[in-house]
């Protein structure tokens, strides 16, 4: 598979680790800094240090985002962010390693029912929404206007086990409508819809995840 890499390659663990112990995220998901110090300290792998959703919510992190001087933000109309869960294999373990993580943009203009298959055909994992925000707290020029990505690994199932047409994406704010004008340039998480294509949203994946 092609990509078009612009993101910078991601520090290594250890410094993500104090990153998510700067912004306070120990306390946000029950564990100790020492626990997230000492695997970092205690795995040799490259790529995104993730905590298990089910530890740390998006609705609990999407304000950490930065983009400048401007706070991230969740669209005034996705109030059940929290109920979008994992459909692909997460490991059961609090910490995680999502190697080689990839923006996507060679999949813009693409829809989500064209970008999973693709995604997964060549062996690639789909990011999950907290997977997405944590990316950005360690690498806030992971978006960019016109360059910004959909995190398709995590959808809402409806009472009926069917999915919602709804599927969540992190980008960049105008500040317009009912974003608010002094939200221009925050990172946003919102969503769009199944079977639509966006030429400014790429599809995020990984190669892997590994507790």
């Amino acid at each position: 598979m092609s990509s078009i890499r612009t993101v910078p390659a991601l520090p290594v663990l250890a410094e993500q680790a104090e990153r998510l112990i700067d912004l306070g995220v120990p306390a946000l998901a029950g564990i100790g800094a020492d626990v997230i110090r000492s695997y970092a300290a205690e795995h040799d792998a490259s790529g995104l240090l993730a905590v298990h959703p089910d530890r740390l919510p998006g609705s609990a992190i999407a304000h950490l985002m930065r983009r400048g001087d401007k706070a991230g933000f969740i669209v005034t109309d996705m109030p059940d962010v929290d109920e979008f869960s994992p459909i692909v294999d997460v490991p059961d373990a609090p910490l995680y390693v999502v190697s080689d993580p990839d923006r996507g943009d060679h999949l813009a203009n693409w829809s989500p029912a064209e970008a999973l298959p693709e995604l997964t055909g060549v062996g690639r994992t789909p990011l999950l929404l907290t997977e997405g925000i944590g990316w950005v707290l360690q690498q806030p020029e992971a978006l960019e206007r016109n360059r910004c990505f959909m995190t398709i690994g995590s959808r809402l199932r409806k009472p009926d086990g069917a999915f919602d047409s709804r599927t969540p994406a992190i980008w960049i704010s105008n500040g317009t409508g009912r974003d608010g004008k002094d939200r221009r340039d925050a990172p946003k998480v919102g969503w769009c819809w199944w079977g639509n294509r966006h030429t400014w949203l790429g599809f995020a994946s990984g190669a892997a995840r590994s507790a």
